[in-house]
């Protein structure tokens, strides 16, 4: 059974940091790009960032941009979101999602960790 298991959520003030992680079991880790989701409240689902398996090319929405740094340690099955300077409009549940390549959807979803950031 695949899972991915998503932590590091919480509440922090506007301008801080928190790192996400992606813990994943089940499925061949390095053969799967990950992707970072998220979906505030009365919004749709957004795509945040997403690394690739084969090269480990990254790429991010422009709202994050230069903020955000998406890595993975194929090594530990894990993949990680390092969110600095976080903003009041970054407060949403986040997702991970395993999939062939970061160009498709996210075939396999974890549960979400919700990010509170207070003004």
């Amino acid at each position: 059974e695949v899972q991915l298991q998503a932590s590091g959520g919480g509440l922090v003030q506007a301008g801080g940091s928190l790192r996400l992680s992606c813990a994943a079991s089940g499925l061949i880790f390095d053969g799967y790009a990950i992707g970072w989701f998220r979906q505030a409240p009365g919004k749709g689902r957004e795509r945040v960032s997403c690394i690739d398996s084969s090269d480990g090319s990254t790429n991010y929405a422009d709202s994050v941009k230069g903020r955000f740094t998406i890595s993975r340690d194929n090594a530990k099955n894990t993949a990680y979101l390092q969110m600095n300077s976080l903003k009041p409009e970054d407060t949403a549940v986040y997702y991970c999602a395993a999939m062939i390549a970061c160009s498709l959807e996210g075939y396999y979803w974890g549960q979400g960790t919700l990010v509170t950031v207070s003004s």
